[in-house]
């Protein structure tokens, strides 16, 4: 695997970051390109990119931030472009918009990405418009459970106003783009920590719908929320990203963190970032800030833990959340895993609205909020 990294302006100027030894742009076979929404629409970044990379495959996803070696940029878009010497890819997308719902997601995964040899799927999916529970469930019944899935949700910096995804073209609203990677050369690490505290007793969910919860307990769930959160409940709901919910589909589960996207105050539901099935049982969290910068290093080392060795392109992808909450320490969650990889990995990735990774039950894919997930390369 040989990678470049280069920093495109909004005036499309491009500004090498870091190259490969014998990288060359012809033989790339992959380009991510990160960036906030604003700055994507007001170029024309796909023709500038296919320009350098023309045998490339190009996705284009909008962000709250993009990460490199040189922590968090804003602003400027982040371009990544891998050429990958062993391992086939395989690029499908699907349109929200077009489809109005995931039913025919599956059918498309299964017809375009699933063979004998694929090994792992990156998804990068707009935020606007998808429920990402159903994502990545489409995803895991696509693969039968058997193939490990990662990436994220776009983002729209903190603006929560509109997501945009591009495959082989500029970004556009409904996309969602998916990546196999085939062959036995490409080796996967992955790691997803959160780093928040628990607080008050786990409780059973007695009445929701989907990603809309209604009842916790005999209790109506945003009664029982503002009576947790005292004087932060006026704040709701945006003082929610200081106080997720940590949810269980059962005891035998994994925990995963939902995030509050809004509330009603008529019917005293919450509705949330994923879904919180009926049966399931959830706690209060609250910020930590050293747990959650913890939580970057935590992830990182899983990663190479599983990957026995040291990556040469890592991916992260954190919660806007997080960004918020950390607000001027954020850099330290990127300084941690730039000092566990060392110099000579490519780190790449974005601030999100969602993040979707294996869980350590080995789970080939869940949708976390308010965490981060990190998945490191190898090619041998």
């Amino acid at each position: 695997m040989k990678i470049e990294q280069i920093l495109i302006n909004p005036l499309l100027e491009i500004e090498n970051v870091k190259t490969s030894n014998d990288f060359s742009a012809d033989k790339s076979n992959l380009v991510l390109s990160f960036g906030e929404r604003e700055t994507l629409e007001n170029c024309n970044l796909y023709d500038t990119v296919k320009a350098k990379y023309p045998n490339a495959d190009v996705v284009i996803c909008s962000t709250a931030g993009q990460i490199t070696n040189f922590n968090i940029i804003k602003k400027t878009i982040v371009t990544t472009a891998i050429e990958f010497e062993k391992t086939e890819i395989k690029i499908a997308k699907y349109n929200l918009l077009e489809q109005k719902n995931l039913t025919l997601l599956g059918k498309k995964i299964k017809e375009e990405i699933v063979s004998d040899d694929l090994v792992a799927i990156m998804v990068l999916s707009e935020g606007t418009y998808v429920n990402g529970t159903e994502l990545v469930n489409e995803l895991s019944d696509a693969t039968d459970s058997k193939i490990p899935i990662f990436g994220g949700i776009a983002g729209d910096s903190r603006n929560f106003h509109k997501t945009i995804v591009g495959v082989n073209e500029n970004a556009k609203e409904g996309e969602i783009a998916i990546i196999g990677f085939y062959g036995i050369h490409l080796k996967f690490g992955f790691g997803c920590e959160g780093g928040w505290t628990d607080f008050g007793p786990e409780r059973e969910v007695t009445h929701s719908h989907k990603n809309v919860l209604y009842k916790i307990g005999d209790d109506y769930a945003l009664d029982l929320y503002k009576e947790y959160l005292g004087q932060y409940a006026n704040d709701l709901p945006g003082s929610a990203l200081y106080f997720p919910l940590s949810m269980k589909e059962n005891e035998n589960a994994s925990p995963v963190v939902r995030t509050i996207l809004s509330i009603n105050e008529e019917d005293k539901s919450m509705t949330f970032a994923g879904n919180i099935p009926q049966g399931a049982t959830v706690k209060l969290m609250k910020a930590n800030f050293d747990k959650l910068i913890d939580a970057s290093f935590i992830a990182a080392k899983a990663t190479i833990k599983e990957l026995n060795d040291n990556p040469q392109l890592v991916m992260a992808v954190s919660c806007v959340g997080r960004e918020i909450v950390l607000d001027n320490r954020i850099e330290e969650e990127i300084e941690i895993m730039k000092d566990l990889y060392g110099k000579d990995a490519f780190l790449f990735g974005f601030y999100s609205y969602g993040e979707i990774s294996p869980v350590v039950t080995h789970k080939p894919c869940e949708l976390h909020n308010q965490t981060i997930s990190i998945t490191a390369m190898l090619e041998i």
